[in-house]
């Protein structure tokens, strides 16, 4: 599983000309799965960006987890985050989980970050999507479980 997280002051996702997501202060996620990711990978990214302190304290130091800033997070599929560019000019998809694979895992990813009591809004899995944001620092972060040892 890979998620570029970005650390925003807003975020947005539009689909069709109409805002189906929307965060102020918090993280997006750009989500992409691979057929061989497992809950074991959920649980791992769930824990570590629920508590990643990325957020500034009163010292001007990032040092306070998004709960703690009272923000949110918008989580939005993207499959080509498993983008082969080794041959050629166009990039190959055939790492990217299969669709309806990749769609129930994403959505039991975005249930057990709102379980951890983090509020979380979503584009649609698989929609052409517009993504607007203002990225807050700028601060953006690659999480890569294969990685993740």
């Amino acid at each position: 599983m890979r998620v570029v997280l970005q650390r925003v002051s807003q975020a947005s996702v539009t689909i069709d000309q109409t805002i189906v997501g929307k965060i102020n202060q918090g993280f997006l996620l750009l989500v992409g799965i691979c057929d061989d990711d497992t809950e074991a990978d959920l649980d791992y990214l769930v824990k570590k960006i629920s508590q990643l302190r990325v957020f500034e304290d009163p010292d001007g130091k990032m040092n306070l987890a998004l709960a703690q800033v009272d923000g949110a997070i918008l989580s939005v599929s993207q499959f080509t985050l498993f983008a082969s560019t080794k041959k050629g000019n166009r990039p190959s998809f055939t790492a990217a989980g299969k669709p309806d694979y990749a769609k129930r895992l994403y959505e039991q990813f975005n249930q057990k970050l709102a379980a951890t009591g983090i509020r979380v809004a979503t584009g649609e899995f698989g929609a052409d999507m517009q993504v607007a944001l203002v990225n807050d620092g700028p601060v953006t972060i690659l999480f890569d479980t294969k990685e993740n040892g």
